[in-house]
């Protein structure tokens, strides 16, 4: 099933850029995993690693893997 399409693309983007603003704003009060991001922004998880790719590309944030999460900072 098709969700989207190359004509829908600029929409896509928004919507990323609108999540990766969400999620900024969480990591304002700090470090968070997965989890803690899911519950603060209410974003599902395709969108919430859509908008972890989009900050990471602009090098806005850090990863840290531990053996059960991944934890998200600002840089």
């Amino acid at each position: 099933m098709l969700l989207f399409s190359i004509n829908n693309t600029t929409d896509m983007k928004e919507r990323i850029g609108t999540n990766a603003g969400l999620i900024w704003n969480a990591l304002l009060a700090g470090t968070l995993d997965i989890k803690a991001l899911k519950k603060a922004t209410k974003l599902k998880d395709k969108e919430i690693y859509a908008a972890l790719g989009w900050l990471a590309r602009e090098d806005k944030i850090y990863f840290i893997e531990t053996e059960k999460d991944l934890v998200i900072g600002l840089v």
